[in-house]
């Protein structure tokens, strides 16, 4: 039994440009995945240390605060310390710690410093350690980035980039919990 199957030029090309935008559609999906991950995930290095991932989120106009997060990977073999941060989108800039004490949500600076273990990391993320950038002198907005310097007692001074999410988001730190 034989059967006789014939296409016009015009059908198969309408296939292979059917065909050949389905591609193009999966490679611009494809590309738009990795730049969103390109702008989730950044890190800097000094020392030994590695930072993950700066973040905070956008205020809403009049807020005079905002708060700061990420990773310290220490890959050495000696604890170091985060002594101080500083930042052009605030006046100053604190470490501090929340914590719940009979039952009541409190804040506090840390005085000293933070030290990152030697072969350990510390996760600054909301509802524990954090940074607070305190007198903002302009509202970070979402999608935007804001330069901050971080210092430390052994690794020495790293400049970093704070991507500025949603007012809600959690800036994927549920991925980076100690």
């Amino acid at each position: 039994m034989s059967h006789s199957f014939r296409m016009s030029a015009g059908t198969v090309f309408g296939h292979a440009l059917s065909r050949f935008r389905a591609d193009l559609g999966i490679v611009a999906l494809a590309l738009v995945f990795l730049g969103a991950q390109a702008v989730l995930a950044h890190e800097f290095k000094v020392g030994d240390l590695e930072i993950e991932h700066p973040w905070s989120r956008a205020t809403p106009a009049g807020a005079k605060v905002a708060g700061g997060y990420f990773t310290i990977l220490n890959k050495g073999s000696a604890a170091d310390r985060l002594l101080s941060i500083s930042s052009d989108v605030s006046e100053k800039a604190e470490l501090h710690q929340m914590g719940v004490k009979d039952g009541v949500m409190t804040m506090r600076p840390v005085d000293g410093g933070l030290e990152i273990p030697a072969g350990g990391k510390v996760a600054l993320a909301p509802g524990g350690y954090h940074l607070m950038f305190i007198g903002l002198k302009r509202q970070p907005k979402q999608g935007e980035k804001f330069a901050a310097t971080l210092t430390f007692e052994k690794a020495g001074t790293v400049s970093v980039e704070f991507a500025v999410e949603g007012m809600g988001e959690m800036g994927g730190m549920d991925d980076h919990a100690n």
